[in-house]
């Protein structure tokens, strides 16, 4: 549902986009490090746990910045996955079967932890949700430089 806001409600939600994306490709440069961190030491147990703890704030910020963008759009998204499938359907996001995928790996391991769900995960964040991450990053990049108002 798209609402009318008033201008001065506007361009506070765009600003707070625009905070949460920055905070978001922090996060994004730590999710690089630790991905070439871990392939090149694929082994090692405290790494890839890094990895998926890593991943999981990433996530979460992803979905926020997502959350706060689509806000400034008048469009109200109340939980992740609403968020994720609204995205989707706005064309925001390429893939919104791999990010429910990416919801329901970041919720399984922000609850448990099995080793062999673990791998899993590490796999997945390497060969498959870097990628999502990658291309969020690029389109919000997009997004801020063709929505920049003019001091």
């Amino acid at each position: 549902m798209v609402e009318l806001m008033d201008e001065d409600v506007v361009q506070e939600l765009d600003e707070r986009w625009r905070q949460r994306f920055e905070t978001y490709k922090r996060a994004f440069n730590r999710l690089t490090e630790a991905t070439e961190i871990v392939r090149n030491e694929p082994d090692h147990f405290l790494l890839r746990a890094g990895l998926i703890q890593t991943f999981e704030y990433t996530f979460e910020l992803a979905w926020n910045t997502l959350k706060d963008y689509m806000e400034s759009e008048g469009i109200h998204t109340p939980t992740p996955k609403y968020t994720l499938r609204k995205a989707f359907q706005c064309g925001y996001l390429q893939d919104g079967k791999l990010w429910l995928k990416a919801l329901n790996d970041r919720n399984m391991m922000s609850h448990s932890y099995y080793e062999e769900i673990a791998n899993t995960v590490v796999t997945n964040i390497l060969d498959k949700y870097y990628s999502l991450f990658k291309q969020l990053t690029e389109w919000l990049d997009e997004e801020k430089e063709n929505s920049a108002t003019p001091d």
